[in-house]
């Protein structure tokens, strides 16, 4: 089954990240390629912030490009990791800024551990990691971060390189990050207005075991409206399932590229949703329309 690669008006990247996380590109290098490559529109989904918000939200009227402002929160369901992508809800909602704030420092101590233990064996430090933040204290810290830390010092070539290696969640440095449970975050997205998506649900190479059918329903109930199906790391067999289950629950089928700038090599736009469902994610956060610059 071919990755969905369209270009032109109808195809938004709607998985997409800045230096407002792990990213390398600001909002605004973002917008711009977006529009060099004729996407019809682009969306922020930074890890559990919405700090990139306001400048990809300028970026988008200044450029004429439109945006939609999202995030991808960490969760977890019954010890499987889940990527929630949130999009168009209230950015001032308080219960959300409460848990993107613990998440954050979740993952901050994590971090530190795992540099810890892996000072042990490699040329790495704390200090050497903060050097890789773009954005201080306003940047979501992670792996990513420890990832760069160890090409800056020779260890890997790439950060791919890194993420295969000793950044690997299969690594002995690997430590879980504590993140509220899926079925909360769904709860907590639709409560401030906004749209839930299951982020590469089929990611094999991510994750040891995937959300079940069962689960993906329990989610299904609760108010969640698709699963991210047009995403490189969902192999054909793990596509076919989760098409099937968006009809059968009737899930709204999105596609993003997951891109990094030059952090992955994810391209921006090689896989896209048409914007058919962009408008219809747009239709179920209504109240959201007048605060965001979403079309």
């Amino acid at each position: 089954m071919e990755q969905q690669q369209r270009g032109g008006a109808e195809a938004w990247d709607l998985h997409c990240h800045t230096v407002f996380s792990d990213g390398t590109r600001t909002p605004e290098q973002m917008v711009v390629e977006a529009q060099t490559l004729g996407l019809a529109g682009v969306a922020i989904t930074d890890h559990d912030t919405t700090q990139g918000w306001a400048e990809a939200r300028a970026a988008g009227t200044a450029h004429q490009l439109p945006v939609m402002l999202g995030t991808e929160i960490t969760a977890d369901d019954a010890g499987v990791s889940v990527h929630m992508l949130a999009y168009r809800y209230d950015e001032h909602n308080a219960a959300l800024a409460q848990l993107f704030e613990q998440t954050r420092q979740a993952r901050l101590e994590r971090a530190r551990k795992m540099v810890a233990l892996m000072a042990r064996d490699y040329p790495i430090s704390w200090e050497s990691v903060l050097a890789q933040v773009k954005e201080g204290e306003r940047t979501t810290v992670g792996r990513p971060h420890i990832a760069d830390a160890l090409v800056a010092a020779g260890v890997y070539q790439t950060r791919s390189e890194a993420f295969a290696g000793a950044c690997s969640a299969q690594s002995p440095y690997y430590l879980p990050t504590p993140s509220p449970s899926a079925q909360e975050v769904v709860q907590a997205v639709k409560a401030a207005g906004g749209v839930a998506v299951v982020a590469h649900p089929g990611a094999v190479n991510r994750n040891r075991v995937l959300l079940s059918d069962q689960q993906i329903k329990q989610l299904a109930d609760l108010g969640l409206d698709g699963l991210e199906v047009w995403h490189r790391d969902n192999d054909d067999q793990q596509r076919e399932r989760l098409l099937g289950l968006a009809e059968r629950f009737r899930l709204l089928v999105t596609g993003g590229s997951d891109w990094h700038g030059a952090g992955k090599p994810n391209r921006l736009g090689e896989n896209t949703t048409p914007q058919a469902t962009v408008d219809e994610i747009i239709a179920r956060s209504p109240e959201q329309t007048a605060r965001q610059y979403g079309r």
